[in-house]
């Protein structure tokens, strides 16, 4: 049951998120796209070690929705070449590890994924916004 400012402060946070994404470039997107599913599962592992199944469930469900409906589903396989490519394989498997950790509850298999998508969101952060969408590496738009 949600305290008075805990249902403020969620609230407070939802438009936060809201306002973030609709006023984001495409650039933007991607990385609040990596910035949600890093927090799903660092927030998905505490449930797990703290023994809270559904919301454990919850959040891992989450991230393996970003990662397989949202990271991967904005890459341009057609345009983005070898590198797309290769995301693409990699995000297939990021969503199965998740899915793993979730049924064996597997902290190490989170750690594991955290760590992977860390390491392409530094890269992503390292590309410069007009270099991306040349690459065809995202094909969202201003309206997605």
């Amino acid at each position: 049951m949600y305290s008075p400012s805990k249902f403020g402060a969620d609230s407070y946070a939802r438009i936060g998120l809201e306002t973030s994404v609709n006023s984001a470039s495409p650039y933007e997107l991607v990385a609040l796209l990596f910035q949600g599913a890093r927090r799903a599962i660092r927030m998905g592992r505490v449930h797990m070690q703290n023994g809270n199944i559904p919301e454990k469930g919850k959040l891992i469900s989450q991230a393996i929705v970003i990662v397989g409906g949202g990271l991967q589903q904005g890459l341009n396989l057609e345009q983005g070449g070898d590198l797309a490519q290769r995301l693409n394989a990699l995000y297939d498997y990021m969503t199965r590890r998740l899915l793993e950790a979730n049924v064996r509850n597997d902290p190490a298999l989170l750690d594991e994924i955290d760590s992977l998508l860390a390491t392409i969101e530094d890269g992503w952060n390292g590309i410069k916004p007009e270099l991306k969408s040349s690459a065809g590496l995202t094909q969202l738009t201003a309206t997605a």
